[in-house]
């Protein structure tokens, strides 16, 4: 019935420090997990905030169920209107949107405006809405046009490419945007 006292003594004065090496891997682990798991995913969440703050008028998207279209309206906060094909205009929340394509460039480029570069229509206006015309009109209607806006460089512009037939088959067929890029080239 008697307790030896190197017994007693041994599990009372070992008890602090076993319990901090046996906390220390739980604590390893746990930065692991935040510096392989944690951060990252709170550094992409932050990434993909700002990408859905930045979207506007013009963009190409790809949203989460793999819609590709063109953002045709920013109606809000949480909305966006986007077009998928010529006259398909959905409306999608801007947290469904996973990625942009392509950027426009902001409206007002100072570069062009220090170069004194001639004015080029933003790319979110295509020729056929700044003469106020409609995919398909007769090359009439087009002069038409260009003759109530005259004195308009973008104008001038539009009428240039959509008068002959072999450019403006081209525009249709490559967009606004990327019929840009192909005369940068």
């Amino acid at each position: 019935m008697f307790i030896s006292t190197a017994f007693a003594q041994a599990a009372n004065g070992d008890g602090g420090t076993s319990t901090l090496i046996q906390l220390a891997p739980l604590a390893l682990i746990f930065v692991v997990f935040y510096f392989l798991i944690i951060r990252p995913q709170q550094k992409k969440t932050k990434e993909h905030k700002a990408m859905i703050e930045a979207l506007r008028r013009g963009d190409r998207v790809v949203t989460s169920g793999g819609l590709i279209g063109t953002v045709a309206k920013v109606t809000g906060d949480r909305e966006i209107i986007v077009e998928i094909a010529d006259g398909v205009r959905v409306r999608v929340l801007r947290g469904m949107v996973s990625e942009i394509m392509s950027k426009t460039e902001p409206a007002d480029s100072k570069d062009a405006k220090k170069t004194g570069a001639p004015a080029r229509l933003e790319s979110t206006e295509d020729y056929y809405s700044h003469l106020g015309l409609k995919k398909g009109v007769s090359a009439a209607e087009i002069a038409a046009a260009f003759a109530s806006k005259s004195g308009d460089e973008k104008a001038a512009e539009a009428y240039e490419t959509l008068k002959d037939p072999v450019r403006r088959k081209l525009y249709d067929s490559l967009g606004h945007d990327e019929y840009l890029e192909h005369l940068k080239d």
